[in-house]
């Protein structure tokens, strides 16, 4: 395995519409080891393929559960809304207000090519939302209400806590 860099805001690759992954062989499964690799030294909650300059339909999330492989993913089902600050690993200590569905089924392939439904809530359906827009070249900036700054983001963060809620 092998920590790849992440590709910043402004390359042109995260603008992109991913292919279709179609082989699912130790090339596919190396990419993946690396993208879990990535995300666990990067700390996100997701990494899409584009983030590490590949066009392919495939990310990674981890929101503290172990890491989920979605290859080919698709949203079959949304429901509900949370509205809260949304960060990417591309915009480093950028982040806005998005609202994204409470609840999220995304189908998809996993590394042998088997298809599985899983479903998010919370940051969990935040991250699939946020990392699927990547794999069609939608960034989270394009869903954001507004900007916000660092201490804009602590002071949420801080008040969520004192509400004894998740950050």
């Amino acid at each position: 395995m092998a920590v790849r860099n992440i590709v910043p805001f402004g390359d042109a690759v995260l603008e992109k519409e991913c292919r279709k992954v179609e082989v699912f062989d130790e090339r596919l499964w190396q990419l993946l080891d690396d993208m879990k690799e990535t995300l666990a030294k990067a700390e996100g909650a997701g990494l899409a393929a584009p983030q590490v300059g590949v066009l392919r339909q495939i990310c990674v999330i981890d929101v503290g559960e172990g890491p989920v492989e979605l290859i080919n993913p698709e949203i079959l089902k949304t429901s509900g809304e949370q509205t809260g600050a949304e960060g990417c690993l591309s915009y480093p200590d950028m982040w806005g207000m998005v609202t994204r569905p409470m609840k999220v089924t995304v189908r998809a392939q996993d590394r042998h090519g088997k298809h599985f439904k899983f479903t998010g809530e919370e940051l969990c359906a935040r991250a699939l939302c946020h990392e699927i827009d990547h794999l069609h070249g939608v960034l989270f900036t394009a869903h954001a209400t507004r900007m916000m700054t660092t201490e804009e983001l602590q002071a949420e963060n801080e008040a969520k806590n004192q509400r004894g809620e998740k950050n």
